[in-house]
Formats: C-alpha cells, sequence, structure tokens
C-alpha cells in the first residue's frame, strides 16, 4: 500500500508571509524616504480677493496651453462685472488667426466665501442650463490688483492675467516664484502676443 501524501502545514502561512512581503515593499517603495520631500502640496488659493476690485478687464499674458483656447493668436482679454445676486459675468474675447474676434460669455460663482479666491466657472449654457463648471483659484494677486495668477487644484489650467498688456521682469519672476510655490512648472507657460 502506497504512503500518503505528506502534509506541509506551513504552506498556507508562507503563501500569506510573501503576500505581505510583497505588499509591504510596494508601500515602501510608493512612501519617500526620510527626509526627502514628498513632492508639491496642495495648490493654495490666497487668502481674501475684493471681487469688486477683481472686476473689470485683464489682459492673458502667459497661460498653460489648452484645447478652449487653441483658436485665440492674440489679443486676449477677460472682461469681469460683478452681478447683484453675487456671481460674475464673464466676457472672454481674443483675436483669431484670420482676424475675427472670438468671444466666450459665462458665468462665476464664488465657492469659499471666506476668502471670494475659489470660484466655478461656466462657459457653456443649454437654455440656461449650465451643465459644465470649472474650477478658478485665484492663487496669485497684487497688492494693487495689477496681476492675478489663475489655476486649478490639479495644476492642469493656469493663467497669468494683468490690468496691462505687459509686466516688468520683476513682476513675472514675483508670479513665477508664486506658481511654483504651488507646483506649478513655468516652462508650462507659454507667453501670448498682445499686439494689435
Amino acid at each position: 500500500m502506497a504512503s500518503p501524501i505528506p502534509r506541509q502545514p506551513g504552506r498556507s502561512l508562507l503563501l500569506q508571509l510573501l503576500v505581505v512581503t510583497v505588499v509591504a515593499m510596494r508601500g515602501a517603495q510608493a512612501a519617500p524616504a526620510a527626509g526627502q520631500p514628498s513632492g508639491p502640496g496642495p495648490v493654495r488659493a490666497v487668502d481674501s480677493v475684493d471681487l469688486a476690485r477683481y472686476g473689470g478687464f485683464w489682459y492673458e499674458i502667459a497661460k498653460i496651453p489648452n484645447r478652449f483656447q487653441k483658436q485665440c493668436a492674440r489679443q486676449t482679454i477677460a472682461h469681469y462685472s460683478l452681478r447683484r445676486d453675487g456671481r460674475i459675468n464673464i466676457l472672454n474675447q481674443c483675436i483669431k488667426q484670420n482676424g475675427n474676434a472670438d468671444q466666450a460669455r459665462g458665468i462665476a460663482r464664488v465657492v469659499d466665501p471666506n476668502t471670494a479666491a475659489k470660484l466655478k466657472v461656466s462657459l457653456v449654457s443649454f437654455l440656461g442650463w449650465r451643465p459644465f463648471w470649472g474650477d478658478y483659484w485665484i492663487i496669485g494677486l497684487d497688492a494693487n490688483y495689477r496681476w492675478a495668477i489663475v489655476g486649478t487644484p490639479d495644476r492642469q489650467y493656469g493663467w497669468i492675467l494683468a490690468r496691462s498688456q505687459s509686466l516688468d521682469p520683476a513682476a513675472l519672476e514675483t508670479i513665477f516664484a508664486v506658481l511654483e510655490r504651488n507646483g506649478y512648472q513655468r516652462t508650462r507657460f507659454m507667453v501670448g502676443p498682445q499686439g494689435r
């Protein structure tokens, strides 16, 4: 009579230990080593925005290129006006390559009433219904409202705006320092022509 196959009672325990070891190794690879930075922290909006002062015309100085502005060749501007209901009317305009103007109208609503620095913007309307809202965070703002930096919490979009058609190098360096503190790379921003 053949002898039975000997049981190996520790086999399932060995398998469990192997799984635990692999999981622990993956976690160690994903976690930053002690003393090393873990990457950029979250994007931070400014502490306070006076929306009445923020209103008016802004020139786009630079942006992270995006699909919804690809038709714009030059003279990109935005006009914001505060409404009685607390929302903001938006008019974005640019000149296309063929010389024609392109316009988009929308509204913005304040998401964080404590600072008024985090807004949601909608530029698409279907018979008054606005199904799409995008983040619009003011992450940098000159004390005299001469320039502003707008970004999104995922860092996919960003704009540098100014009250004039250009900014001096010192102001631009200040702006890029704010962007870099918020985890943006300055090389992603493309300066747009404002010429006529």
